[in-house]
């Protein structure tokens, strides 16, 4: 009795260690995540596509922006192809951490609380909020606590950083949030809310976008927002290889040449629906 229980566990052992071996390869260690993006020839960003001029989507639905720019050049880099999964803002992360996309590029803050969920490397652009309306008091605000009055109704993106800005900041607000720019902006058009707060950059092309509009935005962000490439926290060796690859762009002056191409340049808005 004892030997057939002994030849039991035996078999079982076995059985565990081939299925751990099936999931973490031959050697029996884990795949890294930069194995897997070698491995399959692919890196997968996680973006919106909708936050122009760091990226947007074009009539013929391509891709476009600094952001795109980047991440085509660290799958360079790592001689790999890129394919781009467009997402809402709030669904960005939990791809990351499911595996789902292999790096988020798409305007996002780093923040000490996306830091415990992901590796953030940069900053590779500086930002701010700021406020996109029709108000000409609320444009000429010089802080933010200036509008912080009942009866102002404030639109901002659903998981951003300017939501939880105007929960903080603006608590006697009423906050709106969406899941794109293009609504936050109609809602602004159609006197739904007094204004959106956003990065700087997302109000100054609103504003092209609808030069025919009374909409107005600070010249000066309110907010210090250095935005960041978001990883996988557990492969310290994709995090180098991107750190690396970001440090060789700004030393050689190729990412100021690539920031100026989408916000000194405004040719570019013609492509967008």
């Amino acid at each position: 009795m004892l030997r057939k229980y002994l030849a039991f566990l035996l078999v079982l052992a076995l059985v565990l260690l081939a299925g751990c071996a099936a999931q973490n390869g031959v050697s029996g260690e884990r795949v890294s995540s930069l194995d897997r993006i070698i491995n399959k020839n692919e890196l997968v960003l996680g973006t919106t596509g909708d936050m122009p001029p760091l990226n947007m989507t074009t009539r013929d639905g391509k891709v476009i922006g600094l952001d795109i720019d980047i991440a085509t050049y660290l799958a360079t880099t790592m001689g790999v192809e890129l394919r781009i999964e467009r997402m809402n803002f709030s669904e960005l992360l939990p791809a990351l951490e499911a595996g789902k996309v292999d790096v988020v590029i798409s305007g996002m803050t780093i923040t000490p609380e996306r830091n415990r969920k992901a590796a953030f490397v940069g900053p590779y652009f500086v930002s701010g909020k700021a406020f996109l309306t029709k108000m000409e008091t609320i444009a000429s605000a010089d802080e933010v606590t200036d509008i912080n009055t009942p009866g102002i109704s404030l639109v901002a993106l659903k998981g951003s950083t300017s939501e939880y800005l105007v929960q903080e900041v603006l608590p006697r607000v009423s906050l709106v949030t969406v899941d794109d720019y293009e609504t936050a902006v109609a809602k602004v058009l159609d006197d739904s809310v007094q204004a959106m707060v956003a990065d700087y950059p997302v109000c100054l092309v609103s504003i092209l976008r609808h030069p025919d509009t009374e909409l107005l935005s600070l010249i000066t962000p309110l907010t210090y927002e250095p935005l960041g490439i978001a990883l996988p926290a557990d492969d310290p060796h994709l995090i180098n290889l991107v750190e690396n690859a970001l440090s060789l762009l700004v030393d050689s002056g190729q990412l100021d040449r690539l920031t100026a191409r989408w916000f000194d340049n405004d040719a570019w808005l013609s492509k967008l629906p």
